[in-house]
Parts: structure tokens; sequence; C-alpha cells
């Protein structure tokens, strides 16, 4: 991706630095002995200040963004419809890498797919208050790659909503000082200017609320919307899932399961060792180096277990950035889907189709034990990490399936 020799770039900007240091204690020293130097002196300071600058941009910042070359976000600026300017400001990307090392660590980023609310048991509605925090914190995105992650609750996708049909929904949010951007909230599920973000508008070190009122059933992704670039919000993990149930409830299976898709585009190539940072090109393109489940690779694996005889429900989004996931099982077939997760209803479905912004609703019966994947068909995404396993165990039903020996099928003529 990047071929330009930066490292001989970086001795190089190292000797100008110093040879700039050095020339300019020896003008100090003989300032009033060279007229040269007297009479040019604003242009020579210019020209220190605008080299020594570019010293530092390249020292500090060029090249991938991996531990040892860290990198500094593109400046690119925004079309869209908030306010034109960079997406994401210079000084807020110096004071990243300046107190790099005083960002929260979190240990494990991924949501667990099934630490998540019940299915609500009353008939009424209520007034439910919900209390999100954004923040920015760095954890793994996979072994031995680092992140600076944009979170709500500390995990992504963040926390799994649950409400009902008519209830009154109270939303907090705190963002927290030590964040560099401003964050906020679009509920997709809100009917209202910006689906609440245009009022979530939340600066570092303060809180904003929002109430609103649940008016149609099923399964919505909030994310934040916060300006100049909405998608690079969406491109660190700031996204989620908020269940509206309906008034009678989804009917009840044995377990549920809460899965988010999202993209991470990052400079270098997938699979850099170390802190890789932002690319806000390879958003731009469309061409993401990470697409995993629950924030990192291996963010759903090993963490969601069930029985032969169970049947299986999974609230599945798809926080974006920009590719659509074509959601598939291996060795399942959905016995019902809510289609992109609304009161349409489809059955007997291999795969499908949840857009950048969307959600299904999915559930079908445990026949056979065994590890069933769950995947995005775009089948190159699982090298980029788009995987996990449900582990299955209970008895065998050798009527649905029976692995054997080759049969010769001459034996039967």
């Amino acid at each position: 991706m990047h071929t330009f020799p930066y490292e001989p770039l970086r001795i190089l900007a190292a000797v100008l630095f110093v040879v700039l240091m050095v020339g300019a204690y020896w003008h100090y020293r003989h300032r009033k002995q060279h007229d040269f130097f007297t009479k040019y002196k604003m242009p020579i300071v210019c020209v220190m200040v605008i080299v020594t600058l570019f010293v530092f941009y390249t020292a500090l910042f060029a090249g991938k963004g991996t531990t040892g070359h860290l990198s500094v976000y593109y400046f690119g600026n925004t079309q869209g419809p908030f306010e034109y300017g960079p997406e994401l400001p210079l000084m807020s990307s110096i004071k990243f890498f300046l107190h790099f090392d005083d960002f929260k660590r979190v240990e494990d980023i991924a949501s667990h797919p099934a630490n998540i609310p019940p299915p609500l048991k009353r008939n009424h509605a209520e007034h439910v208050t919900i209390d999100l925090v954004a923040e920015e914190v760095i954890a793994e995105l996979a072994d031995g790659t680092t992140f600076n992650y944009w979170v709500f609750n500390e995990q992504v996708p963040g926390p799994m909503l649950r409400v009902r049909v008519g209830d009154t929904i109270t939303v907090n949010l705190k963002n927290e000082m030590s964040s560099l951007h401003m964050h906020s909230v679009d509920f997709h599920a809100t009917t209202g200017p910006g689906g609440g973000a245009k009022a979530l508008q939340v600066p570092p070190g303060e809180t904003r609320s929002l109430t609103w009122k649940a008016l149609a059933p099923g399964a919505y992704i909030y994310h934040c919307a916060s300006k100049h670039s909405v998608g690079a919000h969406n491109a660190h993990g700031q996204y989620g899932l908020i269940i509206v149930e309906p008034e009678e409830g989804f009917p009840l299976v044995d377990r549920e399961f809460y899965v988010v898709q999202g993209e991470f585009y990052t400079r270098g190539k997938t699979g850099d060792k170390g802190f890789v940072a932002f690319d806000s090109q390879a958003m731009l393109d469309e061409m993401p180096n990470y697409v995993v489940f629950n924030g990192r690779v291996n963010g759903i694996n090993g963490k969601m277990e069930a029985k032969v005889g169970e049947r299986v429900r999974i609230f599945f989004g798809n926080g974006g950035v920009a590719k659509t996931s074509a959601f598939h099982v291996i060795g399942e077939i959905f016995d019902n889907v809510h289609h992109e997760a609304g009161t349409l209803m489809n059955h007997n479905v291999q795969t499908t189709l949840v857009p950048a912004g969307g959600a299904t609703i999915v559930d079908f019966l445990l026949d056979v034990p065994g590890d069933y994947i769950l995947v995005d068909h775009a089948l190159a995404r699982m090298d980029k990490g788009a995987w996990g396993a449900i582990k299955v165990t209970g008895e065998e039903n050798h009527d649905i399936f029976r692995p054997h020996q080759a049969v010769d099928s001459r034996a039967h003529h």
C-alpha cells in the first residue's frame, strides 16, 4: 500500500533538524558579525519554521500507522450536509499522539453476544431511561493489533437496548472529558430531526438529554452522527442496536444473541501488528482492512453456546460504513426472517441481505450438534475477520445428518 521509502526520509529529516538547530545556535552566537543574517532574518526564520514542521510531521506521523510508525489522519474535506471542513481536526490528531499513553485501555472491546436484556414481560408502555457514555479508548482489533475506538459504554457494538412500542424513552448521552471529539446519537427508531443527533451533539465533558416515543416495532441501528464526518465516527465503532418489541412481544425462543457487523479502515495492511491508525481515504474508497462481528477479530467466537432442540434468535445489525452484509449461518437455514428487521416475514432463507445501517431478526431450530459458523457470505470478508461460531451440544440425529464411508454405487445395480 505505502511504497514510499519513509525510513530514509525520516533519517534525512532528523539530519536536517539537527543542522537547523546547530545553524540557529551559530547564528545566535555570531549574529552581530554577519550582516547577511541580520538582513534576511525573517525569511530565514520562516524557512526554519516550515522545515521544522515538516520534520515534525515526517518523523512522527508519516507512513504506516503501526508501532514506531504512528500515522496522522488524512485531512480531506467532507462534502456532507453538515460543516464543510477537515474530517478530523489536525489538533485532535496531534493531541492524540502526544497523549497516546494516557488513553484508557479496554481489555476486550467486543460486546458479548449473549449479554443482552431479556424479553420484556410487560403488556403496557413505560417511561424508560437510557444512559450512554461516549468515550475514545485503545483496544485490540486483532491479535497483536490495537486501534483507537470511539465507543458507547466501552464496547462495540454499544449495549443492546430493549423497549416496547409506545414507550417513552429518555436518553442521557455523556461525552467523557478525555474525548477529543464531539459525539452524538442517531436512533433509527426515533421520529424527529437527525433521529435525535441534532439535539444530542455533546462536547467533551458535557451531557445532553432527549426524550422520544417508540412508534414502530423492529430492530434498529443507533450510531454516532456527529460532525464533521458521520462515517468516521461509525468507522471507529460507534453503533449498536435498539430493539422495539411489538405490543404482544416477539415469540419466545430458547436463546437470543446480539451480533453487529462493522468495518475498520486502517493505515497499512490487514494483519499489521502494533497500533494502527484510521485511514479516512480508505473509508472514502470503501476499502476496509477489517470486517468483523462485534468490534474485533474473534469478537463473538467462543462466546455463543446452545443445545440441540433449542430455538435460537439472532438480532443482527450492520453498522457499516459502506458494505451490505450477506448474513449466513453455515449448516443452518433460517426458519423465520424479519426482512430488514421489519414486519415482513420470510421463511426458509439461506442468506439474508442486511444493508449498512440496517438490521434483521432471524431464528432457527437446532437439530444437529456441532459448530455453526456465522459469516458474511461475501466470503473474502471472512479473511478480514467476519466470522464466529455457535457451539451446539447434544445428541446426534442421524436421520438428518450422518457422516459415513463412501458408498460404492455399483453395489446397488
